[in-house]
């Protein structure tokens, strides 16, 4: 009958080697739990804004709809967190359908060649009802109407008074209810607003450091 043995040298090593398991597993839970709250704090940290005109600004080559209140979206055409802004935007279009003309501006640097700025975001826009899409050479309508960061909106009456001022997503790349949102609907369809400003989620408009390691299509 052959004998049964133990073979310490095993145990020998599965008791070394799980002290260095456990602090591999630690090390990783530590990094994942630092990444997961990095992005968390980068979803809702808000970009720049800068709307300094009260007004339609005298040098914008927009044409507004004189007929009904005009909204301008300002989009760089390579920044994901833009695919919710647009999204955000049919919403609105309609819920207020006949209330409002959009006007969506896709930014398109100097040193781009024709056609750069016609990205899957243009298609998306291009297909919203109601909304016109165009091309904003070199930037210069977003600095026209104040736009810092791929996102920002800004809502005029027939008047040419501005009404609203800021994002229309809850953060980052997110969908969902917002105080953005919900103000131009409130004011395009009652005629009021609780507030007229909000924070803009997306990437800076003049630099891609915002971009940096993001998909570009």
């Amino acid at each position: 009958m052959p004998s049964l043995t133990c073979d310490h040298r095993s145990n020998v090593r599965a008791t070394t080697a799980r002290p260095f398991v456990l602090t591999g597993l630690t090390v990783w839970a530590i990094a994942s739990g630092g990444g997961f709250l990095w992005l968390l704090s980068s979803s809702a940290t808000p970009g720049a804004t800068s709307v300094r005109e009260l007004t339609w600004p005298q040098g914008s080559r927009v044409i507004p709809d004189t007929a009904r209140a005009n909204l301008v979206l300002l989009v760089h055409p390579r920044c994901p967190c833009s695919r919710a802004t647009v999204a955000e935007l049919s919403e609105i279009m309609t819920r207020c359908e006949g209330l409002v003309t959009a006007h969506v501006l896709f930014l398109k640097p100097s040193q781009m060649p024709d056609g750069w700025e016609v990205t899957d975001l243009w298609q998306r826009a291009t297909s919203i009802p109601g909304v016109h899409v165009s091309t904003d050479e070199e930037g210069r309508e977003a600095r026209c109407f104040g736009a810092l960061t791929s996102g920002q909106v800004v809502l005029y009456d027939r008047q040419g008074l501005l009404k609203f001022s800021g994002g229309i997503t809850i953060a980052r790349g997110h969908r969902g209810e917002n105080a953005g949102r919900q103000a131009i609907v409130d004011w395009l369809t009652r005629g009021t607003a609780e507030r007229s400003s909000d924070a803009v989620f997306g990437c800076p408009l003049f630099s891609d450091r915002g971009l940096a390691g993001k998909e570009k299509r």
